[in-house]
């Protein structure tokens, strides 16, 4: 199942690409030439959540953005999982595809684990990293958990495939008054249909059935990226990843950090303080 949805130029002003990964087609953008930075999104998003940071940055830098499967205009393939780990193995064939090569990797919500996860199988190749609003650990949080939970019931189940409900709710409640109606429907019409939302209704529940994978982040990213230099991006004014719950364990994994605190930003860093944030990268990695 592909996405039948014609991004407006004068918003996603980019070219489409396309990589067929053992998985299913997957639609990625690559725009500008420098320093590589693949950014890793996370849900409900796609890709167009980096567009206004790309726009930024490809004068300098080159800016590689996918869409998972079942994400923005990638394939929704029958048989795929939509584990996080299996959005990991089709991101690190694209990278491995496209021959990037110290490389800088931005990751938010689960963008972060996702990201970390390819990073740690390529460290020697990892230039940087940008991390916002994420986590790379097993979550020991009571709400967090809850939400998996609850979200990842058969009654919520039915209202995000049905309703959109993390679309509409999660993603366009929290930029109501960011964003204009045009750009809210690039995030409504990549989910179309509920065939369409499976792989943003696996979501919720990955918070939970991730743990293995979390687990073996919460090792190697300290052992094997522990010491890259990383820049920290955070909302703070996020109540899924508050931080004073998450920012003091992101400093200590990471030995050569800077730390970007946005007083006004929520949980869609990206959305809030995208100029703030690229001229951030633009001074880390110059």
């Amino acid at each position: 199942m592909l996405i039948d949805f014609l991004p407006d130029k004068a918003l996603y002003p980019f070219e489409s690409q396309w990589f067929d990964s053992s998985a299913g087609r997957v639609h990625y953008i690559d725009e500008g030439s420098g320093i590589p930075i693949l950014f890793c999104h996370g849900s409900p998003t796609w890709s167009f959540l980096y567009r206004k940071i790309i726009d930024e940055l490809r004068d300098r830098f080159r800016c590689v953005a996918v869409d998972y499967l079942g994400f923005g205009l990638s394939e929704r393939p029958a048989g795929y999982g939509y584990t996080i780990a299996e959005h990991a193995a089709v991101v690190g064939e694209l990278v491995d595809h496209l021959g990037l090569d110290q490389f800088v990797i931005m990751g938010q919500d689960w963008g972060g684990p996702i990201g970390t996860a390819v990073g740690t199988e390529r460290a020697d190749r990892v230039r940087g990293l940008v991390l916002g609003n994420t986590l790379l650990w097993p979550t020991d949080t009571w709400p967090q958990k809850a939400f998996s939970r609850v979200m990842a019931s058969a009654p919520m189940q039915r209202r995000i495939l049905r309703d959109n409900l993390l679309v509409e709710r999660f993603l366009l409640g929290e930029l109501r008054n960011t964003i204009s109606d045009a750009e809210a429907d690039h995030y409504r019409k990549v989910q179309p249909s509920p065939a369409a939302r499976r792989g943003i209704a696996a979501m919720p529940g990955q918070i939970l059935a991730a743990r293995p994978l979390l687990e073996q982040l919460a090792t190697n990213v300290p052992a094997r990226l522990g010491a890259t230099p990383t820049l920290l991006v955070w909302g703070m004014k996020d109540m899924a990843f508050r931080a004073p719950a998450f920012l003091p364990r992101m400093r200590e994994t990471f030995t050569d950090h800077q730390v970007l605190e946005l007083p006004e930003a929520k949980h869609f860093i990206p959305e809030h303080e995208p100029a703030t944030i690229a001229e951030a990268i633009r001074l880390r990695f110059r």
